[in-house]
């Protein structure tokens, strides 16, 4: 079986962990879930944004209030669903003994918000509005 399937299915089996490698120091296991519930929060941050720029901007033209309302809330699903994916792979890692995986996430998730937020700052200097 594959890695990404075994990661998938300890998605909705956490106990299934368990049969990874050695138990963790519990302060490191605890650590992986504190950064686990950090990236909720964003996507969370991201989801209330995309609704919020949907809401409260009903002067922007529609396909720039869209765009970018979209934006906001696909950045929130993958940070979600990249929440749960890096929880398990640093968990399995731990109790394997193997170092920590690394990731281009959080660089990808920095240009997408940065570059939204250009696009408000753009908007909002110019007055992109109309329907």
């Amino acid at each position: 079986m594959s890695d990404f399937v075994q990661s998938l299915r300890l998605w909705f089996a956490p106990r299934r962990i368990r049969d990874e490698g050695e138990t963790p120091d519990y302060r490191f296991s605890l650590a992986n879930e504190r950064t686990f519930l950090a990236w909720i929060r964003t996507a969370l941050a991201l989801v209330g944004g995309g609704f919020a720029v949907d809401q409260f901007l009903p002067d922007l033209r529609w396909g720039v209030r869209v765009g970018l309302a979209l934006s906001l809330l696909a950045a929130g699903v993958l940070c979600a669903l990249r929440a749960v994916n890096h929880w398990v792979r640093c968990e399995r890692a731990m109790r394997r003994g193997e170092d920590l995986p690394v990731s281009r996430f959080p660089t990808l998730l920095s240009l997408a918000v940065a570059l939204v937020a250009v696009v408000m700052v753009v908007v909002i200097l110019f007055g992109w509005t109309g329907r």
